[in-house]
């Protein structure tokens, strides 16, 4: 039964294709729209190519080493590759040989950059990738990072200027004038404008009339300079007095001398060594002076002041205290009230001043003593 329905269909098929043929002589445009339809039937019929896959795209790598300037492997460095045009980044870090690999990479344009800590650093020059390549990059070499110090020099006179400037803030208890006491071992010395400014900012300061309102009670209640007598007149020529002895002895030993023999007047706080060393400094600069080169040199200030401080004091003193025993006691007080002082500056001061700058001299020092 099937094997008849086979022959009646193929039987069916050859009289249409007579049929067809026939009309071909009389009708062209038929049959090529006939032909044309058997034609779409058999392309739509056919199998598509398939698309290249993208693992094929992406075929090309990149390998290379980072080095430093002497050869060696840099380990760790960090090495990113850019494509270009779209800007996408890959990163990875060297191994310990220093090797890098980048892989799956699409073909077009590169750029490799490298860096590490404490280096400089390093673009590479363009390069481009074709499918399936095997680019093997040029050693990459780091460079260590050359450090810049900026020194910015500045006049000794400014320096000295703002040295000067924190000494004004020093006072014992927060009260009394501690202008002298120089507690930065190698301050800048002073030129002649700031020597004689910080004598009349310390011999003018208000704790200094206080000070001298004292003193001429003492020697009133003592009967000092008897001279001068009693009651509130004899206490006002002892305030006199004991104002203008001071006052000239401070700007002669701190301003004019030293200016004329280039001395610093301050006194330099050790604050470091033994307490016989200590001592030893203290003392002894009550004769010895720092010179403005920074050396050593006799204290011609201070004894040149307070002797002609003396010689000044006759002119008000009572007569029967003047003469060269007036000069002389005055300068040796003068003297002994100095390294007394430097004695309290050095093992006393600090630990009751306010706004101390510094600490003395180091430790451990090739400086001057």
């Amino acid at each position: 039964m099937q094997q008849l329905f086979t022959c009646l269909l193929l039987f069916g098929l050859s009289v249409t294709t007579v049929s067809l043929q026939a009309q071909n002589s009389g009708n062209g445009t038929f049959a090529s729209a006939a032909s044309s339809l058997m034609e779409s039937q058999t392309t739509q019929s056919a199998p598509l190519p398939s698309a290249p896959s993208t693992s094929e795209g992406r075929s090309a790598s990149v390998s290379g080493a980072v080095l430093d300037v002497s050869g060696a492997a840099m380990s760790g460095a960090e090495v990113t590759l850019t494509e270009i045009g779209n800007s996408q980044q890959r990163s990875t870090s060297t191994g310990p040989d220093g090797n890098f690999t980048f892989s799956g990479l699409p073909s077009g344009s590169y750029r490799i950059v490298a860096t590490a800590s404490n280096f400089q650093k390093v673009t590479s020059a363009q390069f481009t990738l074709t499918q399936n390549q095997r680019y093997q990059a040029s050693n990459i070499v780091l460079s260590v990072v050359t450090t810049s110090t900026e020194v910015v020099v500045r006049p000794t006179e400014v320096i000295a200027a703002q040295q000067m400037k924190a000494e004004e803030k020093q006072r014992l208890l927060g009260v009394i004038p501690d202008f002298y006491t120089s507690y930065i071992w190698d301050a800048a010395p002073l030129d002649t404008k700031q020597k004689f400014s910080l004598a009349f900012r310390d011999t003018f300061d208000p704790a200094t009339f206080v000070g001298v309102s004292i003193g001429a009670g003492f020697q009133q209640a003592t009967d000092a300079f008897s001279g001068y007598g009693q009651g509130a007149q004899g206490y006002g020529k002892r305030w006199g007095a004991l104002f203008a002895n001071g006052r000239t002895s401070d700007i002669l030993s701190r301003a004019v001398f030293p200016s004329l023999f280039h001395q610093d007047p301050r006194y330099f706080y050790q604050g470091t060594g033994s307490t016989w060393s200590r001592t030893k400094h203290a003392v002894g600069y009550a004769f010895v002076a720092r010179s403005d080169s920074g050396h050593l040199m006799p204290n011609y200030s201070y004894f040149l002041g307070d002797l002609c401080s003396g010689a000044i004091s006759n002119a008000y003193y009572p007569s029967s205290n003047r003469g060269a025993s007036l000069v002389f006691t005055n300068a040796a007080i003068g003297l002994a009230g100095r390294a007394g002082q430097d004695l309290v500056r050095e093992f006393v001061s600090k630990r009751l001043t306010t706004h101390v700058p510094g600490n003395g001299k180091p430790a451990v020092s090739s400086g001057n003593p």
